[in-house]
């Protein structure tokens, strides 16, 4: 992996982390933190999505769709295990 590629994807990460934030609020980590969930999230929705057999399509823009979406759920999820302690 290039220094390019390496950019857009921390790029990718960040943009689905700060949607992600916005969608669910109240879970804003900030810049770096942002950047994790949207990796993160970018695995979750590749695979969810997969399994559903649903595909935001290809490029860029497709890409921040599914780790948006990934970035979602992993947010909801952080949500429902912080309620339950």
């Amino acid at each position: 992996m290039g220094v390019e590629s390496l950019l857009i994807f921390i790029l990718i990460g960040a943009i689905a982390g700060w949607l992600a934030g916005l969608i669910v609020r109240g879970y804003g980590f900030g810049l770096l933190g942002n950047i994790v969930v949207g990796i993160v999230g970018a695995f979750i929705g590749g695979w969810l999505l997969g399994a559903l057999g649903l595909f935001p399509g290809g490029g860029i823009l497709g890409s921040i769709i599914g780790a948006t979406i990934g970035a979602v759920v992993l947010l909801l999820l952080i949500r429902l295990v912080r309620r339950a302690t």
